[in-house]
């Protein structure tokens, strides 16, 4: 039986790409991109010429159960995705299951991803921490962060820069617009910021300049308020 390996790949600078990802790209019969024109700048730049195929949230569901049978026939099948880790708002966690359920050895490699940097840079507390991702655009939003206003953790969101100022003012219509938080954007890329502030100031600040780039919110816990 084969094996697969979720490798993470970098969210900005190519020079945070590991040895060892590198390595098991090499050697790894297939590779599952989330985008194969995305995918293929990287492996052209460390020159992995291996075969891909195209695994991403529109077609994952019908392509899970013929790539656990190249793994179960005796294939090392590689998972990245267009940056990060696959699995963290990535397509990844059908295929990880379905190979967990199969008996199929998963390993994970360490490495990039945004929101770790964005979360340690934000000056907020980091011992405890939630994770949420990209929140429901519609269905489910505003209870989400009915719930979330009471959380005591520091909070983790992801966010389109179109989208940006529409959920800081709603972070602070459910938060309190003096709740301290921060937003990184273009981690580890030539133009990195990371601004920190109350929600209101945050408002503010993103007003006047129109952000741009993939975007990481960090709020701090209804506890840093008191």
């Amino acid at each position: 039986m084969g094996k697969l390996y979720v490798v993470p790949t970098p969210v900005g600078n190519l020079e945070d790409m590991t040895f060892r990802a590198i390595r098991i790209l090499k050697e790894a019969d297939t590779i599952l991109a989330e985008d194969t024109r995305t995918s293929g700048i990287l492996l052209k730049h460390f020159e992995i010429k291996n075969a891909m195929l195209s695994h991403h949230k529109f077609n994952e569901h019908k392509t899970v159960e013929s790539v656990v049978q190249r793994i179960r026939g005796g294939e090392t099948v590689a998972l990245i995705s267009d940056a990060g880790t696959p699995g963290i708002s990535d397509p990844g966690f059908l295929l990880v299951r379905e190979c967990v359920r199969n008996g199929i050895t998963v390993e994970c490699l360490p490495g990039a991803t945004a929101f770790v940097p964005a979360l340690v840079a934000s000056g907020l507390p980091n011992e405890k921490f939630c994770f949420e991702g990209f929140l429901p655009q519609k269905k489910g939003r505003q209870s989400r962060l009915k719930i979330l206003a009471e959380e005591r953790r520091t909070m983790v969101f992801y966010e389109s820069p179109y989208r940006l100022l529409k959920a800081l003012a709603q972070f602070a219509e459910f938060f309190g617009s003096d709740r301290q938080a921060s937003v990184s954007r273009e981690i580890s890329k030539l133009h990195e910021e990371t601004v920190r502030g109350t929600l209101s100031e945050l408002i503010a600040h993103f007003t006047a300049n129109e952000p741009r780039g993939e975007i990481v919110i960090v709020v701090a816990g209804i506890d840093e308020q008191k």
